[in-house]
């Protein structure tokens, strides 16, 4: 038997993978999480928010209405943000390791971890089969301090097609301000060029979602150009 030796994307960790004869030939795994991390990697399941997928498990029921969060209820009760994003689906929990790993692929610069996510996220968007696929951007300012964009990373190394649709306007970092500052914030974002969005239906990717209000303003201005439907993936889930 022939002995190949991988290096964890997460942990760095050797993973030793076991090859016989028959695939010996076969892809290699080129992208590869060993068991440990993978175990630490929390998936969203269970009773979720209908539309930004926060687990019902553990959530104060006291701040439930019905198949909503409270977030999500009080979004739709405003009548200049309810109807704009159907749903959000994220990948993982926002537990402590998953925020080591995305500081890291953030603001560390370390551009491989994308891969890490690119599989299970392929997967999902090919599910979803949206018409145009939009990462969400950083500023110029932003991206030049990180050298790249951490959303369309994973849709590149996911080897599928996207759209560059939005730029967004600069301004402080959202890690820095308050939940309800991030709320009550002007439109962050203008239109790339005059895409035809009349009755398309869009996906936009992110790495994180925690109030909802990037995505909710990214999707107004689609919504505003004549996207038919508008939807979110995430890595994680604050």
């Amino acid at each position: 038997m022939l002995f190949t030796t991988n290096r964890c994307l997460l942990c760095g960790n050797e993973a030793d993978e076991e090859e016989s004869w028959t695939n010996l030939f076969a892809k290699v795994k080129e992208y590869i999480v060993c068991e440990p991390c993978t175990g630490r990697l929390q998936r969203v399941d269970g009773c979720q928010c209908s539309i930004c997928g926060r687990p019902f498990s553990g959530y104060d029921e006291r701040f439930r209405v019905g198949e909503l969060c409270g977030d999500c209820h009080r979004w739709e009760q405003d009548v200049e943000w309810a109807g704009l994003l159907t749903r959000n689906r994220s990948l993982y929990v926002y537990n402590d390791f998953l925020k080591e790993v995305i500081a890291r692929f953030k603001y560390r610069g370390d551009y491989i971890l994308a891969r890490a996510f690119s599989g299970l996220a392929a997967e999902e968007i090919r599910k979803w089969k949206p018409d145009i696929v939009v990462p969400i951007p950083l500023s110029p300012e932003r991206q030049y301090e990180r050298g790249f964009n951490q959303a369309e990373a994973i849709v590149r190394e996911a080897g599928l097609p996207y759209e560059l649709l939005l730029a967004r306007i600069h301004g402080e970092k959202q890690s820095k301000k308050s939940r309800e500052a991030r709320i009550d914030i002007p439109q962050v974002f203008r239109l790339s060029g005059t895409p035809e969005l009349a009755f398309k239906k869009i996906l936009l990717i992110d790495d994180i979602y925690t109030t909802g209000s990037t995505l909710r303003h990214a999707a107004k201005l689609l919504k505003e150009a004549g996207a038919e439907e508008i939807s979110s993936l995430t890595i994680a889930r604050g």
